[in-house]
């Protein structure tokens, strides 16, 4: 049997960003070496931000620069069902020497996006609890450090819940270890140098929207443009907030939930669990379902807008965000 042809449509799905990216890097390599011996073109749409006619206009035609072409389809979640039956028979049959990955944190897309991808569907599930325990004390062990099991639940706490965000965040812990003495990582330690390194973060706007205080969360998130912190990347962030306090709701919903619990879903702190406890005063699952679904539609927006738009707009955002529990009541 020959080689398998590594071109066509692939569909990376699921919340994992950190082995995301590891699958991205692997596929570019294996397209860049195949033959031809030529340079690789890549190209990224976002779902919402350019159409679907338009995304299927540039998978038709050659490039003028490079026989091989990389494709990103982006936010591919929220792709519309006729933008989804567009897009589907062009990615069927895509060009030689052409590859797509429909990018999305969702973990289904449209069937008929599912059925035209011919080289498959691969979702990157979030770690479980122990496999993200592990994971950090595998990165630190690798650079000289141990680190104690609170410390790890600190971590876990307060870094958004994927290998990619929680390998930014241990490197800068690593390079304040370096200066200091010892080889040990404390929780107190892990506290104060995520906090040192994150003066302002979505988790800290995410704090202030849990308490209703608009002119606090304005602040905040003035704060974190100023320091030149993306939209895209501080909505990423409150919409991990949001999935949590949705599952937060779940586990409360009966009213039984033990402190083991609480461990289990990353909320061991007195600090973090008050945040959620306070937000579930404002927000319901409708209300939460609805906050999710303005985040994804203000990801658009702000890509969209360009720079001179970003502060309106998430000013916008905010104010919707905070009044959301009104329009259920």
């Amino acid at each position: 049997m020959g080689k398998a042809v590594p071109w066509g449509c692939y569909l990376f799905l699921g919340p994992e960003l950190g082995r995301k990216e590891e699958a991205i890097v692997e596929l570019r390599k294996k397209l860049a070496a195949e033959a031809p011996p030529s340079a690789l073109e890549e190209f990224s749409y976002y779902a919402g931000e350019t159409s679907a006619s338009e995304i299927c206009d540039a998978l038709r035609n050659g490039s003028l620069f490079a026989e091989k072409r990389l494709f990103f389809i982006k936010n591919s979640g929220a792709l519309k069902k006729n933008e989804a039956e567009i897009l589907a028979p062009v990615l069927a049959s895509l060009p030689p020497l052409t590859a797509a990955v429909l990018v999305s944190a969702e973990t289904r897309l449209a069937k008929s996006l599912e059925d035209a991808s011919g080289r498959g569907k691969q979702i990157f599930w979030e770690l479980f609890e122990n496999e993200k325990t592990e994971w950090i004390h595998s990165f630190f062990r690798r650079q000289g450090y141990r680190v104690e099991e609170e410390a790890a639940a600190t971590i876990l706490e307060m870094v958004e819940n994927n290998t990619a965000a929680l390998r930014s965040e241990c490197s800068r812990i690593c390079l304040f270890m370096a200066k200091q003495p010892g080889d040990t990582l404390n929780a107190a330690m892990a506290e104060e140098w995520l906090s040192h390194t994150r003066e302002e973060s979505a988790f800290i706007l995410f704090s202030r929207i849990a308490r209703g205080d608009l002119a606090r969360s304005l602040e905040s998130l003035h704060t974190l443009l100023a320091a030149k912190e993306s939209p895209p990347a501080i909505l990423a962030g409150l919409a991990w907030c949001f999935r949590k306090l949705r599952d937060y709701l779940a586990l409360t919903s009966g009213g039984g939930a033990g402190e083991a619990e609480f461990r289990r879903m990353g909320l061991a702190a007195p600090k973090a669990r008050a945040d959620y406890a306070e937000a579930a005063k404002r927000y319901g699952g409708a209300a939460v379902d609805l906050c999710l679904a303005l985040t994804a539609e203000y990801d658009i927006l702000a890509r969209r807008g360009g720079a001179g738009l970003e502060a309106v707009l998430m000013d916008l955002y905010l104010v919707k965000i905070l009044c959301a529990p009104r329009a259920f009541g």
